[in-house]
């Protein structure tokens, strides 16, 4: 990817990240506290490039909304924020924002992330046209992704996060990651630890039922 496209992230902040996703305890408690967030809380905007397609380069997590100081903005007019690129093969999440959206974050080091994703590709077929979900990989081996894709056939988009950015923005330390989020990019809630089709299921339809009540007014 062009210059534009990646960004630089400081050396403390790779670390914290490295050193969470490296220790990180699959099915275990909050690391670095995702599920801490509150509700409502804005998504951050990251544009990925899509696992299994040939683009490369780290994400781009430049925001278009200074006046969230804690998260990056663009340093001048060459880098544009995530969700205003046009980059062939990459992933934006604000093109999931029309609906309820889930993202599961992963990596295959120790436990079981990647049968969990064989789960949210499963669950994600029921709710095809009612809830977005966005699977994505951070920091393994690019081809080895690629060929987990192509040998487990998931039909659901994967992200490449290659230099854990995107897990760092949005506080992952354990793996699986979930995040469930209402129309429009703002958090509904978030679970860390593996889940079966069914508890996945369940959690979708409160988020569903999160939405729709949302949408009414109610609550």
């Amino acid at each position: 990817m062009k210059d534009r496209y990646s960004i630089i992230v400081g050396a403390i902040f790779v670390a914290i990240v490295v050193v969470a996703l490296i220790h990180g305890v699959p099915g275990g408690g909050d690391t670095l506290g995702l599920d801490r967030q509150p509700a409502r809380w804005p998504l951050p905007e990251f544009a990925v490039p899509d696992a299994a397609g040939g683009l490369e380069g780290d994400a781009n997590v430049a925001q278009d909304d200074c006046a969230v100081g804690d998260l990056p903005c663009p340093a001048d007019d060459r880098r544009r924020p995530a969700c205003e690129i046009a980059t062939a093969g990459a992933i934006r999440v604000c093109d999931f924002f029309d609906r309820p959206l889930v993202i599961s974050f992963w990596f295959s080091k120790g436990g079981g992330c990647v049968d969990q994703q064989d789960v949210v590709d499963r669950v994600r077929s029921r709710y095809r046209g009612r809830v977005s979900f966005l699977s994505l990989d951070v920091r393994d081996d690019r081809d080895t992704v690629r060929e987990l894709i192509r040998r487990r056939g998931w039909r659901m988009p994967v992200g490449y996060d290659r230099d854990g950015a995107v897990a760092g923005l949005y506080h992952v330390g354990g793996c699986p990651t979930f995040a469930y989020a209402y129309p429009g990019g703002t958090l509904e809630g978030a679970s860390i630890g593996e889940l079966s089709a069914a508890q996945l299921a369940e959690r979708v339809d409160r988020l569903l039922s999160a939405t729709h009540r949302a949408e009414a007014g109610v609550g």
